[in-house]
């Protein structure tokens, strides 16, 4: 099967955007009471309203966290909005968010499971693509294990709550998320199908 590949130089252009860092876990565990009703007490979620944010790549959830506090500062109009996220983010200072995300991607994500039913249909669209729809693997950005890549800025998928992640591809198809590096989330969501998600979302649920 052919697969698509990032291209060198788009992959190193994506390097050089990639967040500089110095948290402090302990620092950031301290802070991190207000955050555990919705993401748990070490960053795997309870429920699947919330993504898990354990181990996690520390420079993409300081990204994440700087979009959010930017889209409540503009109405959405940059960044990324939430309506849960804004008043949780308004007061932190840049340094509370380097601290908070070292304390979560110092912890470990715990394991999700992928229905059988879409293992053989979601292993090919995340290893291969679709060519001739022009959507191209994810096994590119995010790795063959979904751990994605932290200095350039791709996040780890695999094991995430398949309905975040089918939310969020939703998100990135219908324009609602706009914060992807050069759009291409939103390049590839839009030409995903419901099934698609569906499929990719519980695949790379248990994906390791």
């Amino acid at each position: 099967m052919k697969k698509f590949a990032l291209p060198l130089t788009l992959f190193l252009g994506l390097i050089s955007t990639a967040y500089a860092f110095d948290g402090d876990a302990e620092a950031g565990k301290a802070k991190s009471a207000t955050c555990a009703a919705c993401h748990g007490m070490d960053g795997n979620s309870p429920t699947d309203l919330y993504p898990k944010i354990a181990g996690q790549h520390a420079g993409y959830l300081f990204k994440q966290l700087k979009e959010f506090q930017l889209g409540a500062q503009t109405g959405g109009k940059e960044g990324r909005h939430n309506a849960l996220m804004a008043p949780m983010v308004a007061a932190l200072s840049e340094q509370d968010m380097k601290d908070l995300a070292a304390f979560y991607a110092s912890q470990k994500m715990k394991e999700g499971s992928t229905p059988e039913d879409v293992v053989a249909q979601g292993e090919k669209l995340f290893r291969a693509g679709d060519m001739e729809r022009g959507i191209a693997a994810c096994i590119a950005c995010h790795g063959p294990r979904g751990v994605g890549h932290s200095l350039a800025g791709f996040p780890k998928i695999s094991f995430q709550h398949a309905a975040y992640t089918k939310a969020q591809l939703e998100a990135f198809r219908s324009g609602a998320r706009a914060n992807d590096m050069n759009g291409m989330m939103r390049d590839i969501a839009k030409k995903l199908t419901d099934e698609d998600i569906e499929v990719l979302s519980k695949y790379v649920g248990g994906l390791h």
